[in-house]
């Protein structure tokens, strides 16, 4: 335990060295960490990381009980959560930078409050899964969400899961936890993002080695508890901070176009600095309200227009039930959480206080990227224009002919439209397409003469202009070998609105140790559960599964952890490797990156999930069959897309995926059915005790009934 601790200290010393340096040599004064914040930062993470150790440790128990326990203890805690464990390392394990950092990100841009569909559409998923999802693989003992396919189906089930699961779990959520966590340290102090997926990767890495899940499950209670806190102090600040102008200055940016609320009467103050600030966020982004319709940029509605590429209202039918039912169901670095619990009755008590945590998230992570947005829209456009420099720069140094791809939200703000033009200009003339300048310039002058609040008007006047500039550079853009394509050059980074309120807001509050350890915590503890998970898919699913084929025998409990620690190592180093990769507007921002990509897997899972679970003649072909035909059909429709077949969102490919895969397994479990084929029936094992929780119940029909309540307010 001393040398462990030692590791974290002298780990955490370097960082926070580095930091500081970094910080001091780069930083505005006042925006550096004082040192004694930077002290207690450092001593509240080590302490954290070294407590989970410790309680993981099981300093009472003897080497020959340590051993007999093994691939359980390491893999599921021993399988002895308690209920306020699990909802709080549920709760931990999911809300991270992916959230502080994407979601927020997605609520700062255009999609607003309607990104909080996510969090409170997860909240019924959750009750749901406890009475559903949980009793099933509970009463199997199951140490994996794969290992349930072998007993259902196949083998063959199993492994095609486990390795697909495996590497998305390792290039994408894993690699985009580090990114996003070392995007929030490098705008506070000025780090290369490089830097700082180390120092994430690195912490990470030493307590999930050591400890295991029981580790993971105690940090989280504490990450947990402070990330809420943390994101409420951030909101707090960010509604002072609005409330505190006295008039109307440039730099607050309404996100209603068409609301008549946002005169300077309107945000004038009166009395009350919070107050204030509240109704100046109402007034900003309430769309337009008298006209009972969301309006361009009202980012306080979850109900988005049926176009919208992202988010429209059309996904809440389907395709966002989806991802939410794979992720908090059938996701192993979730459900290990639920698969260690001391029983069924404190699983479910456990998922349904995840399932009320979550309903408090979108106000400490949502709004504050709204309210960011408001504030500090300029910002997030300096730190664009600052990446879009960089993206030129990578592409003119190619040696080849550079054409210019140009968001049209450049040509929207004011500010970048001039230059954007000029990019489009270089374009034309780089192909010798001279003809279509005049009809460029006339559509230039037009879109100067639409005001800036116009934001609609401005959006169909820059796409007019692109299509000109997409028709007469299609063959160049095709043509790798002489010409290159930038990546498509952003008006705002939204990524960084979150951490933009921290370097912008914290300084000299007191707080910025507080908010900075909870979020570099929560990034640990996410990132360590899923090296964690991504351990135990490789450990029990692919190692010893193929040590069971090949010497007849499955490994000992002492091999399993053996194997799964050098597999936790691995996996960090690709995560690590990957995830300055996403440090690129291309992506269209991490939380949707993450999201949409997950679409090859989770429709196909969840329908042969679902058919395993309650179909008992679905015959077994359907449980790799199912999850083929699910990414095959996901792929189908995003090429579909591309050919302009259909603008849907992602979540309405997910929506006709999962379709797909369910009349293939209704058309299979009807011929096994004619055919006389043999129901498969799962018997109980008796690992743990399986009584129902009514408590659980009760509670989740008070929070079903509190997510309706907020979907009425907010619609």
């Amino acid at each position: 335990m001393k040398q462990i601790l030692t590791m974290l200290g002298a780990l955490a010393l370097m960082s926070g060295t580095a930091l500081a340096q970094e910080a001091a040599a780069a930083a505005p004064a006042q925006d550096a960490l004082p040192l004694w914040e930077m002290i207690v930062f450092c001593v509240v993470v080590v302490g954290v990381i070294g407590l989970g150790i410790w309680k993981s440790s099981d300093s009472g128990e003897s080497a020959e009980e340590k051993k007999e326990k093994g691939a359980a203890d390491y893999f599921l805690a021993g399988r002895g959560l308690s209920w306020w464990l699990v909802g709080f390392s549920l709760l931990a394990a999911n809300i991270s930078t992916e959230q502080f950092v994407g979601m927020s990100g997605q609520s700062a841009d255009w999609l607003g409050l309607a990104i909080a569909g996510y969090e409170w559409l997860a909240a019924i998923v959750l009750v749901i899964v406890a009475f559903t999802f949980l009793p099933m693989l509970l009463k199997r003992g199951v140490f994996t969400i794969p290992q349930f396919l072998e007993e259902r189906y196949n083998g063959v089930a199993r492994v095609i899961m486990a390795l697909v699961n495996l590497l998305i779990l390792v290039g994408v959520p894993t690699a985009a936890v580090i990114y996003a966590g070392a995007s929030v340290v490098s705008v506070y102090f000025d780090l290369p993002v490089t830097t700082g997926c180390l120092i994430i990767a690195g912490a990470a890495t030493v307590y999930v080695y050591v400890g295991g899940l029981k580790a993971c499950a105690w940090t989280d209670l504490i990450w947990g508890a402070a990330l809420i806190v943390g994101g409420g102090v951030v909101a707090y600040f960010a509604i002072m901070a609005l409330g505190a102008y006295t008039t109307v200055p440039e730099n607050i940016v309404a996100t209603a176009v068409t609301s008549a609320n946002t005169s300077a009467d309107a945000l004038a103050s009166t009395g009350s600095q919070f107050c204030d600030g509240l109704s100046r966020m109402m007034n900003l982004n309430a769309g337009d309200v008298e006209g009972a319709t969301n309006g361009i940029g009202g980012k306080l509605h979850m109900m988005r227009e049926k176009t919208d590429p992202v988010m429209p209202w059309t996904v809440y039918l389907l395709g966002l039930w989806i991802p939410n039912f794979f992720y908090w169901g059938l996701n192993q670095y979730i459900m290990q959480r639920t698969l260690a619990s001391k029983s069924l009755e404190e699983g479910q008590l456990g998922i349904v206080f995840a399932a009320f945590l979550k309903l408090l998230i979108p106000f400490v992570v949502i709004i504050p990227g709204i309210l960011a947005y408001n504030l500090y829209r300029d910002d997030l456009a300096a730190k664009a224009d600052s990446n879009s420099v960089a993206i030129v720069q990578a592409a003119e140094a190619t040696g080849k002919k550079v054409i210019y791809d140009i968001a049209a939200s450049r040509l929207v703000r004011e500010d970048s439209a001039a230059s954007s033009v000029d990019y489009l200009k270089k374009n034309l003339a780089i192909v010798g397409a001279a003809d279509v300048v005049p009809a460029l310039e006339a559509k230039a002058a037009e879109l100067a003469a639409i005001p800036a609040k116009d934001i609609a008007g401005r959006t169909a006047k820059a796409e007019e202009m692109l299509a000109l500039d997409k028709t007469a550079t299609a063959a160049a853009r095709s043509n790798v070998a002489d010409y290159t394509v930038t990546t498509t050059l952003a008006a705002y980074q939204y990524d960084y609105a979150f951490a933009t309120l921290l370097r912008k807001l914290l300084p000299g509050t007191g707080w910025a140790w507080f908010v900075l350890a909870a979020l570099f915590g929560a990034v640990v503890s996410s990132l360590a559960s899923m090296l964690n998970s991504a351990s135990t898919l490789f450990t029990m699913d692919l190692y010893n599964k193929s040590k069971e084929v090949i010497t007849g025998k499955p490994a000992s409990g002492t091999q399993l952890v053996a194997v799964g620690k050098v597999a936790v190592l691995v996996c960090a180093v690709i995560a690590t490797v990957v995830a300055p990769f996403l440090d690129n507007p291309a992506f269209g921002g991490i939380f949707t990156f993450i999201q949409e990509f997950q679409g090859f897997l989770s429709p196909g899972v969840l329908a042969v999930f679902l058919f395993g679970f309650f179909v008992p003649k679905c015959p077994r072909i359907f449980g790799w069959l199912g999850i083929v035909i699910g990414a095959v059909a996901y792929a189908s429709f995003k090429w579909v897309e591309i050919l302009g077949f259909t603008g849907d969102s992602f979540l309405n490919r997910m929506g006709y995926s999962l379709i797909v895969v369910c009349v293939v397994g209704l058309i299979l479990t009807i011929v096994n059915h004619l055919k006389g084929g043999e129901a498969v029936v799962l018997e109980d094992k008796g690992i743990i005790e399986m009584k129902t929780s009514g408590r659980a119940k009760g509670f989740g029909w008070a929070v079903i009934a509190a997510t309706v309540a907020l979907y009425i307010l907010f619609w």
